[in-house]
């Protein structure tokens, strides 16, 4: 049973993170800049924001949905603000800079906090675990679904950031910066969405 939901789980992870967004597009970004490094610790930061709103809909902790829900406004003037300063950096950044500069936590804690900046994720993750979860399933199985969605998520963005890390020895110096000006255009596309949204 426990196997199972945890299978049931890396699926879901693996599926949610699949679809590429800004969290994917930094993801590519930052491994096309930096390298693996960057770029996997990018992926582990959603990863982790995944595993908190997996268990808080897992575990169905209606106190921290409802709170968050409430502020969801906020969050997402925040993220889309946030979305625009990254789009800023990586049109201006340099890649062969970017390689000779090690990785630093802020990888890891900037894709957290964009992640995390979308508390309507708990709602999906909240759906999804009732219909996996048996009625009157015990914590310990929403404990094995949460951990298998997390395996998942990291899994994919173990995969994406070592497909573009492989990818990205084929390629110019003088591709890489167009590359990286591409993203920071895309990137402000997704913050003009999030922030005009809000107006809506």
């Amino acid at each position: 049973m426990n196997g199972a939901l945890l299978l049931q789980g890396l699926a879901i992870g693996f599926g949610i993170a699949v679809p590429v967004g800004p969290i994917g597009l930094l993801v590519i970004q930052r491994t096309l800049a930096g390298g693996f490094r960057p770029g996997f610790l990018s992926g582990l930061g959603a990863a982790a924001a995944d595993a908190v709103y997996g268990a808080i809909g897992g575990f169905g902790v209606g106190w921290a949905t409802a709170l968050l829900l409430d502020w969801q406004a906020g969050f997402r003037l925040a993220g889309g603000l946030f979305l625009a300063w990254l789009a800023w950096g990586a049109f201006r950044s340099r890649p062969a800079a970017e390689a000779a500069r090690p990785a630093r936590g802020g990888t890891f804690l900037s894709t957290f906090l964009l992640t995390i900046a979308n508390p309507a994720t708990i709602l999906s993750f909240a759906a999804i675990f009732g219909g996996v979860l048996p009625p009157g399933g015990s914590g310990a199985g929403a404990g094995w679904l949460v951990a298998g969605v997390a395996a998942g998520s990291i899994l994919w963005w173990l995969i994406l950031a070592g497909g573009t890390s492989l990818a990205r020895r084929r390629l110019p110096p003088g591709a890489m910066l167009w590359l990286n000006r591409a993203s920071g255009l895309i990137l402000a596309a997704f913050a003009a969405y999030a922030l005009v949204g809000l107006a809506l």
